[in-house]
Parts: structure tokens; C-alpha cells; sequence
């Protein structure tokens, strides 16, 4: 059963989609077993605390990447991966341009703790500077 659709002519062509379909069809190959990889692929910095900025957002990566050079992609399941010495090392859901911050609260302990890290000095250090101003 012919539908509608298949009734319609081509602007161009002038012709039956359905013939010209059945002309064409011959010379069609057949789909690859694998879907096209359309995936987003961008370089991105490692900031010193251990975020990236994509699309407007920034992700946290492991501290060890700091200050490196990393691969992100993304493709049809809006999962964001960071590859770096060719190891996925992160991966999260896109969020929306206004998220803000994508953290992984266990990657930030080692950064901090090496980071913040505050000199201890007796009271009498502080006495000394105050008689001195």
C-alpha cells in the first residue's frame, strides 16, 4: 500500500521519491557495523587545581594532571571524557552552561593538603614583629 509520501515529486528531480529510490538503491552501500564517531575533541590546560573549562563549565580531573595538556570528548551519550598518556582519567555528565562546577570531592583532598600547607610559628615571633612596628 502506496502511502502519501510516497506519491510526492522531487522539486529538483521532477521525478517520484519512491522511483528514484528504487533507481538508486543499487548503488547504495550497505551502513559500516560501527556507528560514525561525531565525538567533540578539544586540548585543554590542567589548571593548577586540577579543573578543566568545557562548554562553560569547569570538571575536576585528578591532581596528578595538574599543569598538563589533556584530551576531552564527548559524543552521543553527553559523557565528557578526559583522556591523558592515552588512559581515560575522568569522566562526568555534561552539565548546563550555568552548573558552574563539576567536583570529585576525594580528588581534592591530596591537592589541598599538599597546597595549604601553613607554617607554625611560636607566639614570640608575633610579639617581636608587633614591638618592632
Amino acid at each position: 500500500m502506496q502511502t502519501e509520501a510516497d506519491q510526492r515529486v522531487h522539486g529538483t528531480l521532477h521525478e517520484r521519491v519512491l522511483d528514484r529510490f528504487t533507481q538508486e538503491r543499487a548503488h547504495l552501500a550497505a551502513r559500516p557495523p560501527d556507528r560514525y564517531d561525531t565525538a567533540y575533541r578539544e586540548t585543554r590546560l590542567v589548571g593548577w587545581d586540577g579543573y578543566i573549562n568545557v562548554r562553560g563549565n569547569r570538571y575536576r580531573v585528578p591532581s596528578a594532571s595538574s599543569g598538563q595538556i589533556v584530551t576531552v570528548w564527548s559524543g552521543w551519550d553527553d559523557l565528557l571524557r578526559v583522556v591523558w598518556e592515552d588512559q581515560i582519567i575522568a569522566t562526568h555528565q555534561l552539565q548546563p552552561k550555568d552548573q558552574g562546577w563539576v567536583t570529585v570531592p576525594d580528588q581534592h583532598a591530596t591537592l589541598w593538603e599538599a597546597t595549604l600547607q601553613v607554617e607554625t610559628r611560636s607566639w614570640q615571633v608575633y610579639t617581636e614583629v608587633a614591638e618592632w612596628s
